[in-house]
C-alpha cells in the first residue's frame, strides 16, 4: 500500500543516490574531464527529487510528529552527503 510514508522513503533513497552520484561521479568528470554532460544528465532529476522530499516531508510532519528540531533536521539531511539514508534508517523504519 502506498502512503505518503512509503513514497517519501523511496524518494529519500533515490534523492540520497542521486546527490551522491551527482557528486562524486558528475562533478569531478565536469572538472577533471571537461565534460558537463553527466552534470546536465543528473541536474535535474536530482532537482526535481530534491523539492519532492521536501514537499513530502511537510506532508507527513504531523504523521511522524516530528518535532520542529527533528524536522529542520530531516530537512537539513537532504543538503548533507548520505543524510537522507540516515534518516531513512533513523526516523522512516518501517514499524515491526
Amino acid at each position: 500500500m502506498f502512503s505518503f510514508l512509503n513514497i517519501f522513503r523511496i524518494v529519500a533513497f533515490l534523492e540520497g543516490v542521486s546527490y551522491l552520484l551527482l557528486l562524486f561521479i558528475a562533478t569531478p568528470i565536469k572538472y577533471i574531464a571537461g565534460n558537463p554532460e553527466y552534470v546536465k544528465l543528473l541536474g535535474m532529476p536530482h532537482g526535481m527529487l530534491f523539492i519532492l522530499y521536501v514537499v513530502l516531508a511537510f506532508l507527513i510532519k504531523s504523521e511522524m510528529k516530528w518535532a520542529g528540531k527533528t524536522f529542520l533536521f530531516v530537512l537539513l539531511a537532504s543538503v548533507i552527503p548520505f543524510g537522507t539514508f540516515y534518516i531513512e534508517r533513523k526516523f522512516l523504519k518501517p514499524a515491526n
